[in-house]
């Protein structure tokens, strides 16, 4: 049986631990470029051009703002109709329309509601269902400014021949300028570059299967 001598452990050693610097620092780097690419304004002050109308708004659930911003895109005439996907079960249109103090009468028959979704990757699959369903071909995306990015990606992969325009929404309890002094937002953040890296891989084996 063959000993490695001291030296060579030594070597070694030093390798694997530049290998994970290098890596650690490569993480870093990302993750500071991830937030300093958040949008830190509302939509139509960030890109006016983006306004434009589509065939359709969807709502991802799970944040602040973002079920009031899709229907006051809705009521600006943005698009036809709007999705709202990763909805509780026993929540209805008439609930949501109350909860965000808007008249059922207006806007009840525009809404559409999806219950199957808990992930973004739900999302984007029910999202896709919807659409096809419906027969459009153009979707505006509302999700907080944090998640857009990933949700984009997401939603391509899902249904890559429908024009996506996004449509972030500032998430006011997130901190992004100091965002490693507040334990809350760094979490939040770190957690969603996380995903974001893994989505990345998922992208790069869909584009390695798909002709």
């Amino acid at each position: 049986m063959t000993r490695r001598r001291p030296g060579s452990l030594t070597r070694s050693a030093g390798r694997l631990a530049i290998l994970a610097i290098l890596v650690l620092g490569a993480w870093l780097a990302g993750l500071v470029w991830f937030v300093a690419n958040v949008p830190r304004l509302p939509q139509e002050l960030a890109d006016s051009q983006s306004q434009r109308a589509t065939d359709a708004i969807v709502v991802l659930t799970g944040g602040s703002n973002r079920l009031s911003a899709g229907l006051e895109l809705l009521a600006a005439g943005r698009a036809r109709k709007l999705f709202v996907s990763g909805v509780y079960d026993g929540v209805d249109v008439q609930e949501l329309l109350r909860l965000s103090r808007r008249s059922p009468k207006e806007m009840e028959c525009c809404i559409a509601l999806g219950y199957s979704a808990d992930s973004t990757i739900g999302n984007a699959y029910e999202t896709a269902d919807w659409m096809r369903d419906q027969g459009f071909r153009s979707l505006r995306v509302v999700t907080a400014n944090y998640h857009m990015r990933r949700s984009l990606l997401e939603l391509w992969m899902a249904m890559p021949n429908i024009e996506l325009v996004p449509n972030p929404v500032v998430a006011p309890t997130v901190h992004l300028a100091d965002w490693w002094m507040w334990p809350g937002s760094a979490n939040l953040l770190i957690n969603e570059y996380n995903k974001l890296l893994l989505t990345y891989g998922r992208v790069l084996i869909y584009r390695a299967v798909e002709p």
